[in-house]
This record gives C-alpha cells, structure tokens and sequence, in this order.
C-alpha cells in the first residue's frame, strides 16, 4: 500500500505538465501580432495639453510685445516668432528653453495665477478672528513665549 501512494505521488506532477508548443500556423500569429499592436498603439496616445489656447497665446503675445521680446500685434496663434520670443525670454532669465512656456515665464509676465484675494495675501481683507474665551493675562504670556508683542 505505502509503495502504491509512493509511486502515485512520484508520477503525478509527471502526469500534470503540460507541453507548450508554438502554433503551427502564421495566421493565428499575425492575428495576434495586429491585435497586440492596435492595443500598444492606443495606449501610448497623448495626454495633456497639445496647444496652446488662442485666447492665452494672445496674453502671452501681449505680454511679450510689452516686455519688447515680440513686435507687432497679437494674433493668438502660437507661431514659431512667438515660440522664439519665448525662447528669448526664457533664456534671458537664465531659464530653460525646451519647454515654452515656462510656468516661471508665465508667472514673471504678469500672467500667473492671482492670489492677491488670498488670506495671507498683503491688504487682503478677512474678518477679525473671533474673541478669545482666554484670560488676557495667559494670552499675554503666550504672547510673549512667542515672541509676539500684543
């Protein structure tokens, strides 16, 4: 009995192997060869921006034309004059010139976000914070470890 279930469990991972073989035939391949291209292909497309909007290329152009890096009028279209102004001035700044525009470009322009509306912004407006529910002589040593003057 014990040399029967020896030998069972000796032969049956020789029994469960399969064999693999390539497929005899061109076609199956080529099949799968275009179904496998079409998938690679539409997984590299593009992301991201692939232009640059007309309404911005025209803030961008203005802001160029006032800086005397671009001459002319604004058209809106990101032509390659407009490219090279911001080459130039990416250049002049000490910046890189692969990418246009730049974010610190578009900030140095005048043209990045506005944040004057912030809460740490200088002369923003805010409302007083809310009376303090703590006695003025424990606010005033806080104050003070702070190195704040009330």
């Amino acid at each position: 009995m014990a040399f029967l279930l020896t030998a069972a469990l000796i032969a049956s991972p020789a029994f469960a192997s399969r064999i693999h073989r390539a497929p005899t035939s061109g076609h199956a391949r080529t099949a799968h060869s275009a179904h496998k291209t079409s998938r690679k292909a539409a997984a590299h497309k593009m992301h991201g921006q692939q232009s640059i909007d007309p309404q911005r290329a025209t803030q961008i152009q203005q802001a160029l034309i006032r800086e005397h890096y671009l001459s002319g009028d604004a058209t809106g279209r990101w032509d390659a004059s407009t490219e090279a102004a911001m080459q130039k001035y990416q250049a002049d700044q000490g910046w890189q010139t692969k990418l246009t525009p730049d974010s610190r470009a578009i900030k140095k322009l005048g043209l990045g976000p506005d944040y004057s509306g912030a809460i740490n912004a200088k002369g923003s407006s805010f409302t007083d914070p809310p009376a303090s529910g703590i006695p003025p002589t424990q606010s005033a040593a806080f104050a003070s470890a702070a190195g704040v003057s009330q």
